[in-house]
């Protein structure tokens, strides 16, 4: 971060130089020595703040003392000022003494961190950090000092449930609490205690809220009143529930009560920088942690949005009212709109989004930005503004030490405003200044404005307004047809009695205030944005459910209000697939991927994809299994989304859409197999193999089917099995030792409940473990050698055939490579080709009676090829499957003498092996890739329609028959 430039000083500073430099010395000991430095320093320093001339002057020895221990040269290290605020109250014997004890030491402190900030050797971070420290240490410090002295007083006190003795929490509250205090800031407090109860020791108990607020009332007055020696720091205690006129301290039932009952906006956002100052640490974080649902909603809150617009509301009214315009903090484009900015992203998301829960401003923007939720040219300016305005600030501070944000009218103390800020004149400060000021308002304006004023709308008709009198019921029936007719409706009176029929419904007749006001709000703006759409009567029946669905929880409606655009992207797709909409009403929270256009048509790569994955996972308590797997279940609903959107505007091919699936399967699979086994080795200790050395894991899971071909769709399933190579005969080492196929069995089922449990946020996927060796009577996970004998011994041909396609999708590389070995054996194996084709084609006629469409004999009728009758894509003759069998047949016959087609486990990729290797001729290869593609681009495109792989039978003719020739060439029936 920049430090403002040093200049010289101006004229009309220079006069002060001599008087200062004259008054000093005579005031200092004989005996002290001052070099050219530290004189160049000086004038400098007092030439801009009164404050600490005045202080050096009547004590010349604290800036001597300062200056011998170089303390004014270098940053303290840590700790090292509360132990100088300790080593101060070390001999206190009374109140007074604490009192004026600390306040010599918030002088002394104060002098070095005015003198170190105006000679440009600590930068913005650093001094608000010492300046917050020593509110810290001496909040805390007063409080050790006072509390046995209280309880010697009046008792100890205890919890009537636990017994334990009872301390008071201290929350610093806005500036103190992110740790971001200025020059000459107040202090924002709250008093809590963990619970009810009374103190014991003495005559005359006290309840100990009665104690705690006696005890608050003498730590306030340790620090706030102004005497001869100054003050400690001004003590604001009206943020605490109910205000003044509630009681000074409460327990910390009574203050989650009133937050979850009664707590207002302006509290929530007053509770994003809470952190426990003094008292009691460790009950504290559980007050903290108690109050984080207030904070932090589970959902994304755009509400917060209307709280902080109409916050800002009352702060511009308050500041047109004192002509306060040349205030630097709440003044247009001052330091509350970049607080703003960040807090509402904080608020919106960040109960989701785990890095967000956090203090300090400027760590806010740069998770702002890495996270994507606003450009780094937007938080660069926002950061450089934001560091000109606190510096501004502290530089208005350090004249007289006052409490104000004002900018200075008079020539004086506007030359020293320019000194400290590193300008030759106040014009060019000023300038600077307003052009910052400029750039925050505008990027203030585009995140908390009001979408009608964003829209350009004029007069009282809000977006969509015409639409109101409609959904109000306030005209008549026929002239609602007639607008809706009008407007594009080819139904008019079915899509007015699916808002009536929206209006009467359970849930919104049960919605509260709030939540129908900003139903009534929403309503308007989404027919005015469905009759922009070709069929509005499509849109309308595809988000109504969803209105319905989030009625309850209406910030979803202030979401789509607030965001016009994502408003735009939901009926787009809405309109495009029912899958889409149905995913998004079941659920809501999806939403939130439609407000980064760049994000929802972009899905990330395999590599990102991962580290986005784990990334996330980091953020949550390993011991927080439930928050584990929402995580996992929106991360995949997000992604699905993403790439279903993608498809549908034509930004991702059929390949990349499977590629992207697949690796969104392969990102969760590794996470959950890392999730299962920490779980099950906590509980029973590392398995070994047989060499003696522990699995770490010797483990893999691997894919068959489609995951296992890289060809995922919509809604797939996952083929998996399980393979390990622990050692049968050696138990684990933990403390509920088990021998490793008991360990392994259940980290699989760890793994499939991990998966399929259902939550909030629906299940994972779906998960088949029949291909397993032996089937569903087989052991649910096997040895290494187990699936070996198996495949060389026992497997069908069937199974042989799935073993194609079957890949390592995570675990141990050591047990991937054995299984590669295995896979590469069997699948090479030779084989007598007759017997080959006429157990592939058996099973394949089993399939085609079994699935395939009856009235076409499963494609194989006179009739497959009429419009009237319905193709199945996969399993009627000369579809999906007839393609799959054809290269899995090709694969077993031909991989012993050309093992490069066991390279990859994909139908494209194998197809292009056959063709390199003269085993396909190069039009037949082509034919069958191609013809492959377009059944599944088709079976995709229902699935997005939420229809079965079904078409009509007239399509895919030529298709069909070259595909059907293509098999019987191979010799199959």
């Amino acid at each position: 971060m920049n430090l403002p430039a040093l200049v010289d000083l101006p004229p009309s500073l220079q006069s002060l130089t001599q008087s200062h430099r004259q008054s000093f010395k005579a005031a200092s000991p004989a005996s002290a020595q001052w070099d050219e430095a530290f004189w160049l320093q000086f004038d400098r320093v007092c030439a801009a703040s009164d404050f600490v001339f005045q202080q050096v002057q009547q004590d010349p020895t604290l800036l001597l003392e300062l200056h011998a221990s170089g303390l004014l040269q270098r940053r303290y290290g840590p700790g090292e000022l509360r132990a100088q605020v300790v080593a101060a109250l070390a001999e206190v014997d009374n109140e007074e003494q604490l009192g004026r004890q600390l306040r010599r030491q918030r002088t002394r402190q104060q002098v070095r961190i005015i003198w170190r900030d105006l000679t440009r050797q600590a930068d913005l971070v650093q001094t608000c950090r010492d300046l917050s420290d020593l509110a810290d240490a001496s909040i805390d410090q007063a409080y050790q000092w006072l509390y046995p002295r209280h309880c010697q007083q009046f008792g100890t006190p205890r919890g009537r449930r636990s017994g334990a003795v009872q301390h008071m929490v201290v929350l610093g509250m806005g500036k103190l609490g992110a740790r971001e205090l200025n020059l000459s800031s107040d202090i924002d407090l709250i008093f809590g205690y963990p619970e009810g109860g009374e103190t014991e020791g003495v005559k005359r108990p006290l309840d100990n809220q009665e104690f705690f607020i006696r005890l608050g009332q003498r730590l306030i007055k340790a620090l706030d009143p102004i005497t001869v020696d100054g003050f400690v720091f001004r003590v604001d205690m009206r943020l605490r529930p109910y205000g003044s006129s509630g009681a000074l301290v409460l327990s910390f039932n009574a203050l989650e009560q009133y937050y979850q009952d009664q707590g207002r906006d302006w509290e929530r956002y007053a509770m994003i920088k809470a952190r426990v100052v003094a008292g009691d640490q460790a009950a504290g974080a559980q007050l903290l942690e108690m109050l984080r649902p207030f904070v932090y909603r589970r959902y994304l809150d755009f509400s917060a949005i209307e709280a902080l617009r109409t916050m800002k509301q009352l702060i511009q009214q308050e500041v047109r009212r004192k002509g306060m315009a040349d205030n630097i903090k709440l003044g247009s484009g001052g330091i509350r709109e970049v607080e703003f900015i960040a807090q509402a992203f904080q608020l919106i998301h960040g109960g989701r989004d785990l890095s967000l829960q956090q203090r300090p401003l400027l760590s806010v923007l740069a998770t702002l930005e890495g996270q994507g939720y606003l450009p780094s040219a937007v938080v660069g300016e926002l950061r450089e503004g934001y560091a000109f305005l606190r510096y501004t600030e502290h530089a208005i501070q350090a004249i007289a030490d006052r409490q104000t944000q004002m900018l200075p009218d008079g020539e004086h103390d506007q030359a020293r405003i320019a000194l400290m800020m590193g300008f030759a004149d106040w014009p060019s400060f000023h300038g600077q200044l307003m052009h910052w000021r400029g750039r925050i308002d505008w990027h203030f304006r585009q995140v908390i404005a009001d979408p009608d004023e964003e829209e350009g709308s004029t007069g009282d008709l809000s977006v969509g307004g015409e639409w109101l009198p409609l959904w109000e019921e306030e005209q008549h029936e026929e002239a609602a047809c007639r607008q809706l007719e009008e407007a594009g409706f080819s139904d008019a009176a079915r899509a007015l009695k699916r808002l009536a029929d929206l209006r009467t419904s359970p849930q919104l007749r049960a919605m509260q205030r709030v939540g129908r006001e900003r139903l009534d709000a929403f309503i308007p703006r989404l027919l005015a944005q469905a009759v922009e759409h070709a069929d509005p009567d499509l849109v309308l029946e595809r988000v109504l459910p969803l209105v319905e669905a989030v009625a309850r929880r209406s910030a979803y409606l202030v979401l789509l209000t607030e965001n016009p655009d994502a408003l735009r992207r939901l009926l787009t797709l809405c309109a495009a697939s029912p899958w889409i909409a149905e995913q998004i009403t079941r659920f809501p929270l999806l939403l939130d991927e439609l407000l980064n256009e760049s994000r929802l048509f972009s899905p990330p790569l395999a590599p990102e994809l991962a580290a986005e994955l784990r990334e996330r996972l980091t953020r949550i308590p390993e011991d927080d299994l439930e928050q584990q797997m929402e995580a996992l279940r929106h991360f995949k609903l997000a992604h699905n989304l993403r790439v279903a959107a993608s498809e549908i505007v034509g930004s991702l091919a059929l390949m990349k859409v499977s590629d992207y699936l697949t690796w969104l399967a392969e990102a969760i699979l590794e996470q959950v197999l890392a999730l299962a086994w920490r779980q099950t080795v906590a509980r029973h200790g590392t398995p070994l193999r047989s060499d003696g050395q522990a699995c770490d894991p010797g483990f893999i899971i691997v894919g068959y089917g489609k995951v296992g071909g890289i060809e995922l769709g919509h809604g797939s399933d996952l083929d998996l099995v399980f393979i390990h190579d622990g050692d049968a005969n050696a138990e684990t080492d933990g403390l509920k030792p088990i021998d490793s196929a008991q360990f392994f069995a259940r980290l699989g089922q760890k793994i499939i409940h991990l998966l399929t449990a259902q939550t909030n946020s629906g299940q994972l996927y779906e998960v088949d473990m029949r291909l397993r060796p032996s089937g569903a009577a087989g052991l649910l996970t096997s040895s290494i050698g187990a699936f070996e004998r198996y495949q060389l011994n026992e497997a069908w041909t069937w199974e042989h055939q799935a073993l194609v396609r079957a890949r390592v999708l995570v675990g141990c590389g050591q047990v991937a490579g054995a299984f590669e070995q295995v896979r590469a054996q069997v699948l090479s194996r030779q084989r007598d080709l007759p017997a080959l084709r006429t157990e592939v084609s058996e099973m394949r006629a089993k399939m085609r009676d079994n699935l395939g469409t009856r009235i076409t004999a499963a494609g194989t009728a006179a009739n497959a090829f009429d419009a009237c009758v319905p193709l199945d894509l996969k399993q009627d003759a000369g579809g999906i499957v007839d393609i799959e069998f054809m290269v899995q047949y090709a694969a077993l016959a031909w991989a012993g003498e050309y093992p490069a087609l066991l390279q990859y486990t994909d139908n494209i990729r194998i197809l292009e092996g056959l063709e390199q290797a003269g085993l396909l001729p190069a039009a037949d290869a082509s034919l069958l890739r191609e013809a492959y593609k377009a059944y599944r681009s088709a079976a995709h495109r229902q699935a997005l329609q939420k229809q079965a792989g079904v078409v009509s039978g007239e399509l895919f003719v030529a298709e069909r028959r070259e595909v059907r020739r293509i098999w019987g060439e191979l010799g199959l029936t």
